[in-house]
């Protein structure tokens, strides 16, 4: 949002983290090529800060090369832009999210969580289990065992790890607690600008109370065994 890098940084430090910078690329804005994204990680490359990016749309993947996707420390991607029946994208954080039916929602809503795992290369599932806000009230019924099973066992099969959102405290304890069973690897995020960066009070919390270690956590992987080029 133009925050000067040294004001991201004394942030970092006045909160004892290392933080990630994910610059957006896809479809939607910021990064749209391998130039781009070779002026961002040059941009960055002498700060003590994580470089990725935030995956937008399906197609990202086809519009840098692999060895530049290998560059990042992480990319990210999440479920939170819906593709609805009638082929319109929603943005589910906004009022334009409607929910007529949230048991038919839920279903296509993990089938696309799923998409999104299978069909990009991405080491973050961000806002893992995020929720429209007229469904935020029914979560615990709504994310049911086999739901959750679903979206945890792709995540464990290919490697990504799930981003324990401070921004909107998902996912649930119980689902974090079924993830780290599992073998899954987790994520701090904190989704934000400005002054709320690296505010991650909930992922922080949720770490103690289901006793997630540094084995728990994910880390960068070195470059020949990034996702983009591990799964082709």
């Amino acid at each position: 949002d133009g925050t000067p890098p040294e004001r991201l940084l004394a942030l970092a430090r006045q909160r004892g983290i290392k933080i990630g910078i994910a610059q957006h690329g896809g479809i939607q804005e910021g990064m749209r090529n391998d130039d781009d994204m070779r002026q961002f990680l040059a941009r960055w490359a002498a700060k003590p800060v994580y470089r990725g990016m935030q995956g937008d749309g399906l197609v990202w993947p086809k519009m840098f090369s692999k060895e530049m996707i290998a560059r990042l420390d992480y990319v990210i991607a999440d479920a939170m832009i819906f593709p609805e029946k009638d082929g319109r994208l929603v943005e589910l954080w906004t009022p334009a999210a409607k929910v007529p039916d949230p048991e038919d929602f839920m279903e296509r809503y993990v089938a696309y969580n799923l998409q999104v795992m299978n069909e990009q290369p991405i080491d973050i599932l961000a806002s893992a289990s995020f929720l429209p806000e007229a469904l935020v009230s029914d979560y615990d019924r709504l994310w049911t065992d086999a739901r959750m099973e679903k979206v945890i066992e792709t995540a464990r099969r290919l490697g990504v790890a799930l981003e324990i959102s401070g921004l909107y405290h998902i996912p649930s304890k119980k689902f974090i607690l079924k993830a780290k069973r599992a073998g899954v690897k987790f994520s701090f995020g904190s989704n934000s600008r400005g002054k709320d960066l690296g505010n991650i009070a909930y992922s922080i919390r949720m770490a103690k109370e289901c006793g997630l270690t540094s084995r728990n956590m994910f880390t960068p992987q070195p470059y020949d065994k990034k996702p983009v080029l591990r799964r082709g």
